[in-house]
């Protein structure tokens, strides 16, 4: 069974919308890691779309783009992609896969079925996974910035608190720090 890793980009204030962090080399090669690393990627539908609207174009070289952003898009097109939704029903993206029905035993399969492990990349639905206890590990890249604005991680709240074990803190050249939590058994 593979692990289910929540990372996501962050302020120093929570925020986690993705305009706030900073997109450079470092970061996109710290996330092209991460999606090396990992067997398939998890969104919810919102994320699914706003990745879908840009990231394909990026692959097939129809929008300028620099060489770690490159990267990223054409090992993230042949990545296989999961999308939790309740109301659309269609993916056409490479490489894309459908979670219907029951959340948890959706994903329980996909983490099963992926020995790399799943990472996923939604905030709204890290936080209805968390509460079905299936996220393993966080790693953040907390970036040098206060937004002053949402949406913010885990904006509708959890049952409790999560107790993390520090795995590895990192800086990165901008200032970003890429925090390794495990979930603490």
């Amino acid at each position: 069974m593979g692990l289910l890793t929540f990372s996501i980009n962050v302020t120093l204030d929570g925020c986690v919308d993705h305009r706030e962090g900073i997109a450079d080399d470092g970061t996109h090669a710290f996330f092209t890691h991460l999606m090396d690393e990992g067997g398939a990627m998890l969104w919810g539908r919102v994320t699914y779309e706003m990745m879908e609207s840009y990231w394909p174009a990026v692959a097939r070289g129809d929008v300028e783009a620099p060489p770690a952003m490159r990267e990223w898009a054409v090992k993230l097109e042949a990545k296989p992609k999961y999308v939790v939704s309740s109301t659309r029903k269609d993916f056409p993206w490479t490489n894309s896969h459908h979670i219907a029905d029951d959340l948890r035993s959706g994903v329980q399969i996909l983490k099963d079925a992926t020995p790399a492990g799943v990472l996923l990349g939604s905030g709204k639905l890290a936080t209805e996974l968390d509460r079905l206890d299936l996220i393993d590990e966080y790693k953040f890249l907390v970036h040098p910035r206060i937004a002053g604005h949402g949406p913010t991680l885990y904006q509708s709240g959890l049952p409790g608190t999560r107790r993390l074990d520090l795995v590895s803190a990192k800086p990165l050249r901008c200032g970003a720090v890429a925090m390794h939590y495990r979930r603490a058994r």
